[in-house]
């Protein structure tokens, strides 16, 4: 006789695809970014004598040494903006995008004990990176307007309405810190030495995006090629709006905002199709 067959009642399988970033699940989980956010903040500055004043401690010595070392000694023109506000911003909008991607990096390598024990979206980890983050960087731009507020009144800066534009341009570094992040994590699984080059390759990176200079400076190829750089955009709009100097153009920030989205979409497929399988590699 027969058995009748049977019927499935419910199919549990992955039905997201490559570029879904399960943003209406983190939103579910947002009590856990929370979470990893106080987490970050708390483990940042335990058992440290100054804590949270080395927000303003770091920006404001790197924007000395530059200062005596970019702008003395080496007599890097700044535009006409005064150097210590111009530097300042550049550390500031540098340190935000460098910690953002830097520990977005290590997402799967830093928290295979915790993904291997309990299941909860795994975009959670970077973007609780790129908020903590913006915490210090809320902090350090208080400081940068402290020193701003001091040279408006003296009359030697002259700020724009682009300067309405800097939340964009902090939504820019996170997507391109995420993205890139995102990258580097998956291919950190497998790859180990890339951990190691990260923090190498961001030192020299560096030094290919205006922080320490104008990009008024570049002349002939590497002007055009510091166009192509996503970061461009956004530090040369960021001086222009609160400064009033600068060469910026809403072509270059347009090129930042395509390039940092490709990323982003290339770092959502990447981030997706590895976690599925990391465990058995990392």
């Amino acid at each position: 006789m027969n058995e009748p067959q049977q019927e499935w009642t419910e199919i549990i399988e992955d039905s997201h695809s490559l570029f879904d970033l399960k943003l209406k699940e983190v939103w579910r989980y947002k009590d856990l970014v929370y979470m990893f956010v106080k987490r970050d903040f708390v483990s940042s500055f335990k058992q440290t004598v100054l804590g949270p004043i080395w927000f303003f401690i770091n920006p404001i010595f790197t924007t000395l040494a530059y200062l005596i070392i970019f702008g003395n000694i080496a007599n890097l023109p700044t535009d006409g903006a005064p150097k210590i506000l111009f530097y300042l911003a550049g550390v500031m909008l540098w340190n935000y995008f460098s910690s953002s991607l830097t520990g977005t990096s290590s997402t799967f390598s830093g928290n295979a004990g915790i993904f291997g024990k309990v299941y909860f979206p795994r975009l959670v980890t970077p973007i609780s990176v790129v908020i903590s983050n913006l915490m210090r960087f809320g902090v350090q731009f208080l400081l940068f307007l402290g020193f701003w507020s001091y040279f408006l009144f003296k009359g030697e800066v002259q700020p724009n309405i682009w300067m309405l534009a800097t939340p964009f341009l902090i939504i820019l570094m996170a997507a391109f810190a995420l993205g890139a992040g995102m990258i580097f994590s998956a291919l950190t699984t497998k790859y180990k030495d890339l951990s190691m080059l990260l923090g190498f390759g961001v030192s020299l990176y560096m030094y290919a995006t205006p922080v320490i200079y104008p990009i008024s400076v570049l002349k002939g190829p590497w002007r055009e090629l510091a166009y192509y750089n996503p970061l461009t955009g956004i530090f040369e709009c960021f001086k222009y709006g609160w400064l009033g100097k600068g060469e910026f153009s809403v072509l270059m920030l347009g090129l930042s905002t395509i390039i940092i989205f490709f990323i982003l979409a290339l770092g959502t497929v990447i981030f997706n199709k590895v976690e599925k399988t990391f465990m058995d590699t990392v």
